[in-house]
């Protein structure tokens, strides 16, 4: 009962915190002064004779940097075909797939093909606003093409806004708080905060090893994890750590992947749609089955998994949420004019999971919290400080772990659980849920050019 008061304070608050805020004036203007300062850059004009070669080069980095922070083939198309647009090459075609892109400049006799592939890693949310932040000017034609090829290069040799200690505590502190909103114990949580720092200090330095050998990374990481935990659970120290398996593994969980899988199916692009559910799919059975073997190795206890007892109160969640926004913001290296709206985007993600829980149970509510953080996401992106759509949304949709269930179930048919079924269950209907949360909140942040994916 008190969390639910809770909830509909922060959900009041905000409200009136983003009724008061001024709407911001469009990106593009700031960025037109900007990039004439930096870049010497000249807005391109509808006059201006087209150059496939130049438009083509720009739209394959332009493309290339959105594939690789994560946005929807959708939402990379709709930037693409503007940039063409802006460009003078309105008969310019593209195909883009989740990890590559074919791009055919064409226009007034001129015709210019190229493909990209996508690049390794994943961008930092710092790199990820730039990123927006060049899509704004480029769609609009503030940026040239040349001075966006030049942009995104410098995006990409952007060094992380904080250094690898820094962001490997941070991720020890974001498992720790996550475990809270799990159901931890004060054990649970220390143990999830231990754990969180092998596992951050472990996916830091794969970030040098080649993209071949994820799949071992992954299995290793869960193996590590699951081994102690189990370990522990036989030792008797209780159901309080359970989620001490969960929350250190939260940045390998695949739940915005499969989400946005969902979305793209839903909006009929079928090849990424089902190559993304793949992906996501095979990243669940690695973590289950570096579970697996843990558990094959030192033995299962009989618990469940379901079970997540209330130990630490009812405020305790909503401390938990502030802890866990700035851990993340630290350990995927946001901006740090970012990190109040993160917070803000957060709470009110939280909030109305919480309300929705209570009135409409918790598949329901899924769609509740992706319903009404989209369009946030887009009214923060307005505001002068306010970061790209994407950087605010990656963090609250971490809160609504539709990842989890699914890595349990996939754990229990490894295991031979004939209970299994009703936890994938509960994971499709929680992504199909979320995606059509963000499909309907879509409809508000697309008007305003600002895409949460």
């Amino acid at each position: 009962m008190i969390s639910t008061f809770i909830a509909i304070a922060v959900l009041l608050a905000s409200a009136v915190l983003l009724i008061a805020l001024r709407p911001r004036a469009e990106r593009d203007i700031a960025i037109s002064a900007r990039a004439a300062r930096i870049t010497g850059s000249m807005p391109v004009a509808s006059t201006d004779a087209p150059d496939a070669a130049a438009a083509l080069a720009a739209a394959e980095a332009v493309g290339g940097s959105m594939i690789q922070a994560g946005y929807s083939v959708e939402t990379v198309q709709d930037v693409l075909r503007d940039i063409a647009h802006v460009n003078n090459l309105p008969e310019s075609e593209v195909l883009v797939f989740p990890n590559a892109l074919l791009v055919s400049a064409r226009g007034q006799g001129q015709h210019r093909t190229g493909a990209v592939a996508g690049a390794d890693g994943q961008l930092l949310l710092s790199q990820i606003d730039e990123v927006q932040r060049t899509v704004d000017a480029a769609r609009t034609g503030v940026l040239d093409p040349a001075s966006t090829v030049k942009r995104i290069e410098r995006i990409r040799d952007m060094p992380p806004t904080y250094g690898r200690v820094v962001r490997v505590i941070g991720y020890a502190f974001l498992s720790g708080a996550l475990s809270v909103l799990l159901g931890a114990s004060w054990t649970g949580v220390s143990l999830s905060a231990a754990l969180g720092l092998i596992t951050g200090a472990a996916l830091l330095l794969s970030e040098r090893v080649p993209r071949r050998y994820g799949a071992l990374i992954t299995v290793g990481i869960a193996f590590v994890v699951a081994v102690v935990v189990f370990s522990l659970l036989r030792a008797g120290w209780g159901s309080g750590i359970l989620a001490a398996l969960l929350a250190p593994l939260v940045v390998l969980l695949p739940g915005a992947l499969l989400t946005t899988a969902v979305l793209e199916l839903s909006m009929g692009h079928m090849i990424s749609g089902a190559g993304r559910a793949a992906a996501g799919a095979m990243q669940l059975v690695l973590l289950s089955a570096g579970i697996v073997t843990a558990g094959a190795l030192v033995g299962v206890p009989d618990f469940d998994f379901a079970r997540h007892p209330d130990l630490l109160g009812p405020v305790a969640p909503w401390i938990a949420v502030a802890v866990f926004g700035i851990s993340i913001s630290v350990h995927r290296c946001a901006p740090r004019r970012a990190i109040p709206w993160i917070l803000l985007v957060l709470y009110i993600a939280y909030a109305a999971q919480v309300l929705g829980d209570v009135f409409l149970g918790g598949v329901v509510s899924a769609f509740v919290g992706a319903l009404c953080v989209t369009p946030v996401t887009a009214l923060v992106a307005r505001q002068p400080t306010g970061p790209a759509a994407l950087v605010s949304f990656t963090p609250a949709f971490s809160l609504l772990v539709p990842g989890a269930i699914g890595l349990v179930g996939v754990a229990d048919v490894l295991g031979g659980d004939r209970a299994a079924a009703a936890s994938l269950v509960a994971t499709l209907s929680t992504m199909v849920a979320i995606a059509l949360g963000v499909l309907a909140g879509s409809s508000l942040s697309n008007r305003m050019r600002r895409p949460a994916l």
